[in-house]
Protein backbone atom coordinates (compact mmCIF):
# COMPACT_ATOMS: atom_id res chain seq x y z
CA UNK A 1 0.00 0.00 0.00
CA UNK A 2 2.92 2.29 0.93
CA UNK A 3 4.44 2.04 -2.64
CA UNK A 4 0.76 3.06 -4.20
CA UNK A 5 1.00 6.35 -1.49
CA UNK A 6 4.47 7.08 -2.95
CA UNK A 7 3.28 6.54 -6.92
CA UNK A 8 0.15 8.79 -5.87
CA UNK A 9 2.57 11.58 -4.35
CA UNK A 10 4.66 11.10 -7.47
CA UNK A 11 2.11 12.01 -9.86
CA UNK A 12 0.59 14.67 -8.11
CA UNK A 13 4.32 15.84 -7.02
CA UNK A 14 5.65 16.17 -10.00
CA UNK A 15 3.31 16.79 -12.60
CA UNK A 16 3.14 20.10 -14.07
CA UNK A 17 -0.57 20.31 -14.10
CA UNK A 18 -0.47 20.24 -10.46
CA UNK A 19 1.65 23.23 -9.22
CA UNK A 20 4.97 23.01 -10.36
CA UNK A 21 7.04 26.07 -10.53
CA UNK A 22 8.08 26.09 -13.91
CA UNK A 23 7.12 27.92 -16.83
CA UNK A 24 4.38 25.97 -18.81
CA UNK A 25 4.87 28.36 -21.55
CA UNK A 26 2.01 28.99 -24.38
CA UNK A 27 -0.21 25.86 -24.38
CA UNK A 28 -0.73 24.74 -27.99
CA UNK A 29 -3.41 25.68 -30.25
CA UNK A 30 -4.10 21.75 -30.88
CA UNK A 31 -8.21 20.82 -31.38
CA UNK A 32 -9.17 18.89 -28.52
CA UNK A 33 -10.76 15.51 -29.33
CA UNK A 34 -12.68 14.15 -26.64
CA UNK A 35 -12.62 10.67 -28.28
CA UNK A 36 -9.13 10.34 -28.52
CA UNK A 37 -8.41 11.77 -25.10
CA UNK A 38 -10.70 9.18 -23.77
CA UNK A 39 -9.34 6.18 -25.44
CA UNK A 40 -5.84 7.42 -24.20
CA UNK A 41 -7.13 7.94 -20.57
CA UNK A 42 -8.21 4.43 -20.62
CA UNK A 43 -5.19 2.77 -21.80
CA UNK A 44 -3.34 4.62 -18.97
CA UNK A 45 -5.43 3.24 -16.39
CA UNK A 46 -5.64 -0.23 -17.67
CA UNK A 47 -1.96 -0.42 -17.86
CA UNK A 48 -1.67 1.03 -14.37
CA UNK A 49 -4.14 -1.51 -12.95
CA UNK A 50 -1.32 -4.36 -14.67
CA UNK A 51 1.24 -2.86 -13.14
CA UNK A 52 -0.77 -2.60 -9.92
CA UNK A 53 -1.14 -6.39 -10.17
CA UNK A 54 2.45 -7.04 -11.61
CA UNK A 55 3.84 -5.37 -7.88
CA UNK A 56 3.80 -8.43 -6.11
CA UNK A 57 5.56 -10.11 -8.72
CA UNK A 58 8.84 -7.93 -8.97
CA UNK A 59 10.00 -7.88 -5.78
CA UNK A 60 13.06 -10.13 -6.78
CA UNK A 61 15.65 -9.39 -9.10
CA UNK A 62 14.62 -12.45 -11.47
CA UNK A 63 10.75 -11.55 -11.25
CA UNK A 64 11.77 -7.59 -12.05
CA UNK A 65 14.11 -8.11 -15.15
CA UNK A 66 12.66 -12.12 -16.11
CA UNK A 67 9.23 -11.89 -14.78
CA UNK A 68 10.58 -15.06 -12.95
CA UNK A 69 11.10 -16.93 -16.62
CA UNK A 70 8.20 -18.07 -17.05
CA UNK A 71 6.43 -16.48 -20.14
CA UNK A 72 6.28 -18.69 -22.95
CA UNK A 73 7.82 -18.77 -26.38
CA UNK A 74 4.37 -17.43 -27.98
CA UNK A 75 3.74 -14.78 -25.37
CA UNK A 76 7.45 -13.75 -26.03
CA UNK A 77 7.36 -13.68 -29.39
CA UNK A 78 4.74 -11.39 -29.72
CA UNK A 79 6.14 -8.64 -26.29
CA UNK A 80 9.31 -8.97 -28.56
CA UNK A 81 7.27 -7.77 -31.73
CA UNK A 82 5.45 -5.39 -29.42
CA UNK A 83 8.93 -3.84 -27.96
CA UNK A 84 10.40 -3.65 -31.41
CA UNK A 85 7.65 -2.23 -32.79
CA UNK A 86 8.33 1.03 -31.60
CA UNK A 87 7.29 4.74 -32.27
CA UNK A 88 10.64 5.02 -34.71
CA UNK A 89 8.60 1.75 -36.69
CA UNK A 90 5.10 3.26 -36.79
CA UNK A 91 4.98 7.00 -36.66
CA UNK A 92 8.67 7.17 -38.23
CA UNK A 93 8.29 4.88 -41.01
CA UNK A 94 5.62 6.31 -42.29
CA UNK A 95 6.59 10.26 -41.95
CA UNK A 96 9.76 8.95 -43.77
CA UNK A 97 8.03 6.87 -46.54
CA UNK A 98 5.26 10.10 -46.51
CA UNK A 99 8.02 12.81 -46.89
CA UNK A 100 10.67 10.60 -48.81
CA UNK A 101 8.74 7.99 -50.36
CA UNK A 102 10.48 4.75 -51.43
CA UNK A 103 13.78 6.07 -49.74
CA UNK A 104 11.42 5.92 -46.19
CA UNK A 105 11.13 2.13 -46.64
CA UNK A 106 15.23 1.24 -46.39
CA UNK A 107 13.78 1.51 -42.43
CA UNK A 108 11.06 -0.89 -42.73
CA UNK A 109 13.97 -3.35 -44.73
CA UNK A 110 16.66 -3.26 -42.61
CA UNK A 111 14.43 -3.61 -39.42
CA UNK A 112 13.22 -6.84 -40.36
CA UNK A 113 16.18 -8.32 -42.24
CA UNK A 114 18.22 -8.51 -38.85
CA UNK A 115 15.93 -11.02 -37.59
CA UNK A 116 17.11 -14.43 -38.99
CA UNK A 117 20.63 -13.08 -37.78
CA UNK A 118 19.10 -13.18 -33.85
CA UNK A 119 17.18 -16.04 -34.36
CA UNK A 120 20.27 -18.61 -36.06
CA UNK A 121 23.15 -16.50 -34.65
CA UNK A 122 22.30 -15.82 -31.34
CA UNK A 123 18.70 -16.44 -29.59
CA UNK A 124 19.41 -19.86 -28.47
CA UNK A 125 22.78 -19.78 -27.61
CA UNK A 126 22.15 -16.50 -25.35
CA UNK A 127 19.25 -18.03 -23.82
CA UNK A 128 21.57 -20.85 -22.53
CA UNK A 129 24.59 -19.10 -21.39
CA UNK A 130 22.63 -15.91 -19.85
CA UNK A 131 20.67 -14.74 -16.37
CA UNK A 132 19.75 -11.10 -16.79
CA UNK A 133 21.71 -8.39 -19.41
CA UNK A 134 23.21 -8.75 -21.73
CA UNK A 135 26.93 -8.26 -20.29
CA UNK A 136 26.11 -11.75 -18.72
CA UNK A 137 26.83 -13.18 -21.91
CA UNK A 138 30.22 -11.65 -22.59
CA UNK A 139 31.60 -11.93 -18.76
CA UNK A 140 30.52 -15.75 -18.71
CA UNK A 141 34.37 -16.74 -19.66
CA UNK A 142 36.04 -13.42 -19.64
CA UNK A 143 37.13 -11.06 -16.55
CA UNK A 144 33.68 -10.15 -15.75
CA UNK A 145 34.88 -6.35 -14.58
CA UNK A 146 36.23 -4.50 -17.78
CA UNK A 147 33.77 -6.31 -19.48
CA UNK A 148 30.80 -5.77 -17.52
CA UNK A 149 31.60 -2.11 -17.86
CA UNK A 150 32.25 -2.07 -22.13
CA UNK A 151 28.73 -3.91 -22.59
CA UNK A 152 26.89 -1.46 -19.44
CA UNK A 153 28.21 1.47 -21.25
CA UNK A 154 27.49 0.39 -24.76
CA UNK A 155 24.23 -0.90 -23.38
CA UNK A 156 23.41 2.76 -21.86
CA UNK A 157 24.51 4.70 -24.83
CA UNK A 158 22.19 2.72 -26.83
CA UNK A 159 19.43 2.74 -24.68
CA UNK A 160 19.93 6.91 -24.72
CA UNK A 161 19.69 7.33 -28.26
CA UNK A 162 16.65 5.07 -28.44
CA UNK A 163 14.71 6.99 -26.01
CA UNK A 164 15.37 10.09 -27.56
CA UNK A 165 12.90 8.67 -30.42
CA UNK A 166 10.35 7.31 -28.00
CA UNK A 167 9.80 10.22 -26.11
CA UNK A 168 9.97 13.14 -29.36
CA UNK A 169 7.44 10.60 -30.59
CA UNK A 170 5.08 10.84 -27.22
CA UNK A 171 6.01 14.48 -26.69
CA UNK A 172 4.49 15.38 -29.99
CA UNK A 173 1.70 12.88 -30.01
CA UNK A 174 0.19 14.13 -26.51
CA UNK A 175 0.79 17.71 -27.68
CA UNK A 176 -1.76 16.82 -30.26
CA UNK A 177 -4.40 15.04 -28.35
CA UNK A 178 -4.18 17.45 -25.44
CA UNK A 179 -2.80 20.73 -26.78
CA UNK A 180 -0.25 20.73 -23.96
CA UNK A 181 3.16 22.53 -24.54
CA UNK A 182 5.64 19.73 -26.04
CA UNK A 183 8.49 19.85 -22.89
CA UNK A 184 5.44 18.92 -20.47
CA UNK A 185 4.08 16.28 -22.72
CA UNK A 186 7.45 14.57 -22.91
CA UNK A 187 7.61 15.04 -18.69
CA UNK A 188 4.16 13.45 -18.54
CA UNK A 189 5.40 10.51 -20.40
CA UNK A 190 8.58 9.86 -18.04
CA UNK A 191 6.43 10.04 -14.71
CA UNK A 192 4.46 7.20 -16.63
CA UNK A 193 7.46 5.09 -18.13
CA UNK A 194 8.94 5.75 -14.31
CA UNK A 195 6.08 4.54 -12.15
CA UNK A 196 5.26 0.95 -15.08
CA UNK A 197 9.07 -0.14 -14.19
CA UNK A 198 9.32 0.75 -10.68
CA UNK A 199 6.30 -0.58 -9.62
CA UNK A 200 5.68 -3.47 -12.41
CA UNK A 201 8.99 -4.62 -13.57
CA UNK A 202 9.40 -6.65 -16.20
CA UNK A 203 5.67 -8.69 -15.70
CA UNK A 204 4.04 -5.54 -16.16
CA UNK A 205 6.48 -4.68 -19.06
CA UNK A 206 5.70 -7.68 -20.67
CA UNK A 207 1.59 -7.07 -20.31
CA UNK A 208 2.01 -3.56 -21.72
CA UNK A 209 4.10 -4.99 -24.60
CA UNK A 210 1.45 -7.77 -25.59
CA UNK A 211 -1.33 -5.64 -25.46
CA UNK A 212 0.07 -3.36 -27.35
CA UNK A 213 1.39 -5.60 -29.85
CA UNK A 214 -2.25 -6.75 -30.47
CA UNK A 215 -3.54 -3.06 -30.99
CA UNK A 216 -1.15 -1.90 -33.28
CA UNK A 217 -1.58 -4.76 -35.33
CA UNK A 218 -4.91 -4.48 -35.27
CA UNK A 219 -5.05 -0.76 -35.97
CA UNK A 220 -2.70 -0.61 -38.75
CA UNK A 221 -4.04 -3.87 -40.72
CA UNK A 222 -7.42 -1.80 -40.67
CA UNK A 223 -5.58 1.53 -42.06
CA UNK A 224 -3.60 -0.33 -44.86
CA UNK A 225 -7.15 -2.00 -45.96
CA UNK A 226 -8.95 1.25 -45.64
CA UNK A 227 -6.43 2.92 -47.54
CA UNK A 228 -6.61 0.23 -50.57
CA UNK A 229 -9.97 0.59 -50.36
CA UNK A 230 -10.56 4.31 -50.78
CA UNK A 231 -7.71 3.47 -53.97
CA UNK A 232 -10.14 0.95 -54.93
CA UNK A 233 -7.74 -1.46 -54.27
CA UNK A 234 -5.41 -0.43 -57.74
CA UNK A 235 -2.29 -0.09 -57.11
CA UNK A 236 -1.75 1.79 -60.63
CA UNK A 237 -4.61 4.14 -59.72
CA UNK A 238 -2.94 3.86 -55.82
CA UNK A 239 0.49 5.28 -56.73
CA UNK A 240 -1.01 7.39 -59.62
CA UNK A 241 -2.46 9.39 -56.82
CA UNK A 242 0.91 9.50 -54.37
CA UNK A 243 2.93 10.94 -57.10
CA UNK A 244 0.68 12.99 -58.92
CA UNK A 245 0.02 14.97 -55.01
CA UNK A 246 3.52 14.75 -53.85
CA UNK A 247 5.90 17.95 -54.12
CA UNK A 248 8.88 15.67 -55.44
CA UNK A 249 6.49 14.22 -58.02
CA UNK A 250 7.89 10.74 -59.53
CA UNK A 251 11.09 11.37 -57.62
CA UNK A 252 9.33 9.41 -54.84
CA UNK A 253 9.56 6.21 -56.67
CA UNK A 254 13.29 6.48 -56.92
CA UNK A 255 16.21 5.94 -54.49
CA UNK A 256 17.92 8.57 -53.62
CA UNK A 257 15.33 11.51 -52.35
CA UNK A 258 16.54 10.67 -48.58
CA UNK A 259 19.96 8.75 -48.78
CA UNK A 260 21.80 10.98 -50.96
CA UNK A 261 24.53 8.75 -51.49
CA UNK A 262 25.74 4.87 -51.87
CA UNK A 263 27.73 5.17 -49.03
CA UNK A 264 25.54 6.36 -46.51
CA UNK A 265 22.53 3.93 -47.79
CA UNK A 266 25.02 0.85 -47.33
CA UNK A 267 25.82 2.53 -43.64
CA UNK A 268 22.36 2.35 -42.47
CA UNK A 269 21.42 -0.64 -43.96
CA UNK A 270 24.30 -2.53 -42.24
CA UNK A 271 23.53 -0.64 -38.97
CA UNK A 272 19.80 -1.51 -39.06
CA UNK A 273 20.62 -5.14 -40.07
CA UNK A 274 23.46 -6.20 -37.52
CA UNK A 275 21.85 -3.50 -34.38
CA UNK A 276 19.01 -6.23 -34.14
CA UNK A 277 21.36 -8.32 -32.84
CA UNK A 278 22.96 -6.18 -30.31
CA UNK A 279 19.86 -4.33 -28.59
CA UNK A 280 20.52 -5.05 -24.97
CA UNK A 281 16.35 -4.49 -24.50
CA UNK A 282 15.51 -6.90 -26.98
CA UNK A 283 17.90 -9.11 -26.28
CA UNK A 284 17.12 -9.12 -22.42
CA UNK A 285 13.57 -10.66 -23.43
CA UNK A 286 15.42 -13.79 -24.00
CA UNK A 287 15.77 -14.41 -20.33
CA UNK A 288 11.85 -14.60 -19.77
CA UNK A 289 11.51 -17.59 -20.93
CA UNK A 290 12.51 -20.86 -19.85
CA UNK A 291 14.77 -22.32 -22.33
CA UNK A 292 16.47 -22.79 -25.50
CA UNK A 293 13.36 -24.20 -27.00
CA UNK A 294 10.97 -21.30 -26.13
CA UNK A 295 13.52 -18.88 -27.03
CA UNK A 296 13.69 -19.92 -30.76
CA UNK A 297 9.90 -20.05 -30.40
CA UNK A 298 9.91 -16.03 -29.99
CA UNK A 299 11.92 -15.50 -32.76
CA UNK A 300 10.13 -17.33 -34.78
CA UNK A 301 6.70 -15.89 -33.60
CA UNK A 302 7.96 -12.26 -34.01
CA UNK A 303 9.61 -12.34 -37.08
CA UNK A 304 6.38 -12.81 -38.63
CA UNK A 305 4.67 -10.84 -36.41
CA UNK A 306 7.36 -7.58 -37.50
CA UNK A 307 7.60 -8.70 -41.00
CA UNK A 308 3.66 -8.56 -41.27
CA UNK A 309 3.65 -5.40 -39.28
CA UNK A 310 6.26 -3.74 -42.35
CA UNK A 311 4.16 -4.68 -45.23
CA UNK A 312 1.84 -2.44 -43.80
CA UNK A 313 3.78 0.37 -43.32
CA UNK A 314 4.79 0.68 -46.71
CA UNK A 315 0.96 0.80 -47.74
CA UNK A 316 0.29 3.00 -44.59
CA UNK A 317 3.05 5.69 -46.01
CA UNK A 318 2.16 5.76 -49.59
CA UNK A 319 -1.65 6.04 -48.74
CA UNK A 320 -0.65 9.05 -46.30
CA UNK A 321 0.57 10.52 -49.66
CA UNK A 322 -2.55 9.96 -51.55
CA UNK A 323 -5.30 10.84 -49.07
CA UNK A 324 -3.04 13.91 -47.17
CA UNK A 325 -1.69 15.45 -50.06
CA UNK A 326 -4.10 17.82 -51.74
CA UNK A 327 -6.45 17.98 -48.66
CA UNK A 328 -6.11 21.52 -48.40
CA UNK A 329 -7.28 20.67 -44.25
CA UNK A 330 -3.16 19.39 -43.96
CA UNK A 331 -1.51 20.95 -46.05
CA UNK A 332 -0.43 24.63 -46.47
CA UNK A 333 -0.90 26.97 -50.19
CA UNK A 334 2.52 26.05 -51.39
CA UNK A 335 2.47 22.43 -50.95
CA UNK A 336 4.29 22.00 -47.41
CA UNK A 337 2.56 20.06 -44.71
CA UNK A 338 0.74 21.60 -42.01
CA UNK A 339 1.67 19.40 -38.89
CA UNK A 340 4.57 18.11 -37.81
CA UNK A 341 5.57 14.60 -40.03
CA UNK A 342 6.03 12.51 -37.26
CA UNK A 343 2.38 12.95 -36.58
CA UNK A 344 1.36 11.97 -40.44
CA UNK A 345 -0.24 8.64 -39.18
CA UNK A 346 -2.68 10.15 -36.31
CA UNK A 347 -4.04 12.62 -38.86
CA UNK A 348 -3.84 9.58 -41.81
CA UNK A 349 -6.32 7.39 -39.18
CA UNK A 350 -8.78 10.85 -39.27
CA UNK A 351 -9.11 11.01 -42.62
CA UNK A 352 -9.60 6.72 -42.64
CA UNK A 353 -12.11 6.33 -39.51
CA UNK A 354 -12.79 9.96 -38.36
CA UNK A 355 -12.65 10.72 -34.78
CA UNK A 356 -12.95 7.22 -32.72
CA UNK A 357 -10.44 5.72 -34.91
CA UNK A 358 -8.25 8.86 -34.35
CA UNK A 359 -8.67 7.98 -30.92
CA UNK A 360 -7.92 4.63 -31.06
CA UNK A 361 -4.57 5.04 -33.29
CA UNK A 362 -3.28 7.94 -30.57
CA UNK A 363 -4.13 5.55 -27.52
CA UNK A 364 -2.34 2.70 -29.67
CA UNK A 365 0.66 4.95 -30.69
CA UNK A 366 1.10 5.87 -27.07
CA UNK A 367 0.91 2.43 -25.97
CA UNK A 368 3.88 1.67 -28.34
CA UNK A 369 5.38 4.55 -26.71
CA UNK A 370 5.36 3.37 -23.49
CA UNK A 371 5.56 -0.59 -23.82
CA UNK A 372 9.65 0.44 -25.37
CA UNK A 373 10.61 2.66 -22.83
CA UNK A 374 9.29 0.43 -20.34
CA UNK A 375 11.86 -2.27 -21.79
CA UNK A 376 14.62 0.18 -22.05
CA UNK A 377 14.41 1.44 -18.77
CA UNK A 378 14.50 -2.20 -17.46
CA UNK A 379 17.40 -2.79 -19.44
CA UNK A 380 19.06 0.65 -18.69
CA UNK A 381 18.54 -0.22 -15.19
CA UNK A 382 19.68 -3.75 -15.42
CA UNK A 383 23.31 -2.18 -16.65
CA UNK A 384 23.54 0.31 -13.75
CA UNK A 385 22.48 -1.96 -10.69
CA UNK A 386 22.77 -5.77 -12.24
CA UNK A 387 26.38 -5.24 -14.03
CA UNK A 388 27.91 -1.61 -12.97
CA UNK A 389 26.96 -1.47 -9.63
CA UNK A 390 26.65 -5.58 -7.97
CA UNK A 391 28.95 -7.30 -10.45
CA UNK A 392 31.87 -4.61 -10.95
CA UNK A 393 31.14 -2.11 -7.75
CA UNK A 394 30.26 -5.36 -5.37
CA UNK A 395 31.79 -8.07 -6.98
CA UNK A 396 29.04 -10.34 -7.02
CA UNK A 397 28.17 -10.16 -3.40
CA UNK A 398 25.01 -7.67 -2.38
CA UNK A 399 22.21 -7.79 -0.85
CA UNK A 400 19.58 -8.42 -3.63
CA UNK A 401 16.79 -5.56 -1.46
CA UNK A 402 19.72 -3.25 -2.16
CA UNK A 403 20.22 -4.50 -5.73
CA UNK A 404 16.31 -3.57 -5.89
CA UNK A 405 16.79 -0.18 -4.69
CA UNK A 406 19.73 0.73 -6.62
CA UNK A 407 17.71 -0.82 -9.88
CA UNK A 408 14.93 1.22 -8.94
CA UNK A 409 16.78 4.58 -7.99
CA UNK A 410 18.73 3.52 -11.72
CA UNK A 411 14.64 3.55 -13.45
CA UNK A 412 14.21 7.04 -12.27
CA UNK A 413 17.35 8.75 -13.20
CA UNK A 414 17.01 6.73 -17.11
CA UNK A 415 13.23 8.20 -16.80
CA UNK A 416 14.65 11.96 -16.28
CA UNK A 417 17.47 11.84 -18.64
CA UNK A 418 15.18 10.62 -21.19
CA UNK A 419 12.44 13.61 -20.34
CA UNK A 420 15.65 16.12 -20.50
CA UNK A 421 17.12 14.25 -24.20
CA UNK A 422 13.31 14.39 -25.43
CA UNK A 423 13.38 18.20 -25.34
CA UNK A 424 16.52 18.77 -26.67
CA UNK A 425 15.89 16.75 -29.50
CA UNK A 426 12.24 17.55 -30.33
CA UNK A 427 12.87 18.23 -34.18
CA UNK A 428 14.74 15.03 -34.92
CA UNK A 429 12.90 12.91 -36.90
CA UNK A 430 12.06 9.69 -34.56
CA UNK A 431 13.31 6.77 -37.06
CA UNK A 432 15.91 8.52 -37.86
CA UNK A 433 17.07 8.61 -33.98
CA UNK A 434 16.37 4.91 -33.55
CA UNK A 435 19.10 4.80 -36.44
CA UNK A 436 21.96 6.20 -34.30
CA UNK A 437 20.98 3.83 -31.93
CA UNK A 438 21.33 1.00 -34.16
CA UNK A 439 25.00 2.11 -35.72
CA UNK A 440 25.95 2.10 -31.79
CA UNK A 441 24.26 -1.61 -31.45
CA UNK A 442 26.28 -2.89 -35.17
CA UNK A 443 29.44 -1.32 -34.24
CA UNK A 444 30.09 -2.46 -30.64
CA UNK A 445 27.38 -4.58 -29.30
CA UNK A 446 26.93 -6.90 -31.91
CA UNK A 447 31.06 -7.63 -32.76
CA UNK A 448 31.32 -8.61 -28.89
CA UNK A 449 28.74 -10.63 -29.02
CA UNK A 450 29.39 -12.61 -32.22
CA UNK A 451 32.75 -12.76 -31.08
CA UNK A 452 32.51 -14.17 -27.56
CA UNK A 453 30.08 -16.46 -28.62
CA UNK A 454 31.63 -18.50 -31.77
CA UNK A 455 35.34 -17.36 -31.39
CA UNK A 456 37.50 -19.09 -28.89
CA UNK A 457 40.70 -16.85 -29.60
CA UNK A 458 38.91 -14.16 -28.14
CA UNK A 459 40.60 -12.20 -25.03
CA UNK A 460 39.74 -9.79 -22.32
CA UNK A 461 41.48 -7.10 -23.67
CA UNK A 462 40.53 -7.87 -27.10
CA UNK A 463 36.71 -7.21 -26.10
CA UNK A 464 37.44 -4.58 -24.11
CA UNK A 465 39.80 -2.32 -25.84
CA UNK A 466 38.33 -3.32 -28.88
CA UNK A 467 34.71 -2.67 -27.88
CA UNK A 468 35.79 1.16 -26.20
CA UNK A 469 37.97 2.03 -29.58
CA UNK A 470 34.36 1.22 -31.68
CA UNK A 471 32.59 2.77 -28.77
CA UNK A 472 34.48 6.05 -28.91
CA UNK A 473 34.63 5.96 -32.69
CA UNK A 474 30.92 5.54 -33.16
CA UNK A 475 30.14 8.43 -30.66
CA UNK A 476 32.08 10.50 -31.79
CA UNK A 477 31.42 10.18 -35.86
CA UNK A 478 27.28 10.48 -34.87
CA UNK A 479 27.78 13.73 -32.85
CA UNK A 480 30.06 15.19 -35.36
CA UNK A 481 27.59 14.05 -38.36
CA UNK A 482 25.27 17.20 -40.10
CA UNK A 483 21.80 15.50 -38.17
CA UNK A 484 23.42 16.45 -34.63
CA UNK A 485 26.57 18.78 -35.61
CA UNK A 486 24.39 21.03 -37.39
CA UNK A 487 20.71 19.95 -36.91
CA UNK A 488 21.27 19.74 -33.12
CA UNK A 489 23.83 22.35 -31.82
CA UNK A 490 23.22 24.29 -35.03
CA UNK A 491 27.06 25.20 -36.32
CA UNK A 492 27.49 25.61 -40.32
CA UNK A 493 29.03 22.43 -41.60
CA UNK A 494 29.45 19.30 -40.40
CA UNK A 495 33.04 17.26 -39.39
CA UNK A 496 31.81 13.87 -40.38
CA UNK A 497 29.96 14.31 -43.99
CA UNK A 498 27.85 11.20 -42.87
CA UNK A 499 25.18 10.86 -40.87
CA UNK A 500 25.36 7.07 -40.60
CA UNK A 501 29.07 5.66 -39.66
CA UNK A 502 28.51 1.70 -39.88
CA UNK A 503 29.97 0.93 -42.91
CA UNK A 504 33.28 2.46 -40.83
CA UNK A 505 32.87 1.81 -37.25
CA UNK A 506 31.45 -2.32 -37.87
CA UNK A 507 34.54 -3.30 -39.45
CA UNK A 508 36.59 -1.24 -37.18
CA UNK A 509 35.35 -3.19 -34.00
CA UNK A 510 35.64 -6.45 -35.52
CA UNK A 511 39.24 -5.82 -36.80
CA UNK A 512 40.03 -4.33 -33.18
CA UNK A 513 39.25 -6.56 -31.09
CA UNK A 514 40.65 -9.31 -33.78
CA UNK A 515 44.37 -7.72 -33.70
CA UNK A 516 44.44 -7.14 -29.85
CA UNK A 517 43.10 -10.32 -29.15
CA UNK A 518 45.60 -11.54 -31.27
CA UNK A 519 48.67 -10.07 -29.62
CA UNK A 520 47.48 -10.57 -26.40
CA UNK A 521 49.89 -13.02 -24.84
CA UNK A 522 48.82 -12.30 -20.93
CA UNK A 523 47.85 -14.80 -18.42
CA UNK A 524 44.00 -13.75 -18.63
CA UNK A 525 44.27 -14.47 -22.26
CA UNK A 526 45.10 -18.38 -21.62
CA UNK A 527 42.28 -18.36 -19.17
CA UNK A 528 39.72 -16.45 -21.43
CA UNK A 529 40.54 -19.41 -24.12
CA UNK A 530 40.55 -22.48 -22.03
CA UNK A 531 37.28 -21.53 -21.06
CA UNK A 532 35.23 -21.45 -24.83
CA UNK A 533 35.07 -25.07 -24.57
CA UNK A 534 32.58 -25.17 -21.76
CA UNK A 535 30.87 -22.15 -22.96
CA UNK A 536 30.45 -23.24 -26.28
CA UNK A 537 28.72 -27.07 -24.63
CA UNK A 538 26.64 -25.29 -22.31
CA UNK A 539 25.65 -22.53 -25.07
CA UNK A 540 25.45 -25.80 -27.91
CA UNK A 541 23.59 -28.32 -25.76
CA UNK A 542 21.88 -26.09 -22.29
CA UNK A 543 22.70 -27.96 -19.93
CA UNK A 544 23.14 -25.85 -16.46
CA UNK A 545 21.12 -23.03 -18.31
CA UNK A 546 18.73 -23.34 -15.25
CA UNK A 547 21.53 -21.91 -12.74
CA UNK A 548 21.13 -19.14 -14.28
CA UNK A 549 17.65 -18.34 -13.34
CA UNK A 550 17.65 -17.11 -10.05
CA UNK A 551 13.77 -18.55 -9.05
Amino acid sequence: MKQWLLLGIVLFGCNPLFGASFDLGEVSKAKINPTAIGMFLAFVVATLFITYLSSKKSKSASGFYTAGGNITGMQNGLAIAGDYMSAASFLGIIALVFTNGFDGLIYSVGFLVGWPIVMFLIAEKFRNLGKFTFADITAYRLDAKPIRVISAISALSVIVFYLIAQMVGAGQLIQVLFGLPYGVAVVLVGILMICYVVFGGMHATTWVQLIKAVLLLAGTTFMAIMVLYLTRFDLSYYFGQAISHHPKGEAIMSPGTFLPNTISAISLGLALMFGTAGLPHILMRFFTVKDAREARKSVFYATGFIGYFYILTFVIGFGAIALLYGNTEFVNADGTYKGAANMVAIDLAQVLGGNIFLGFISAVAFATILAVVSGLAISGAGAISHDLFVNVCKDGKCDPKLEMRVTKIATILIGLCAVALGIVFENQNVAFTVGLAFAIASSVNFPILLLCIYWKNLTTKGAFWGGLIGLVVVLTLVILSPSIWVKSFGFAEAIFPYDHPGIFTIPLTFIAIYVISKLDRSSRAKIDKAGFEAQDFRAQSGIGASEAIDH
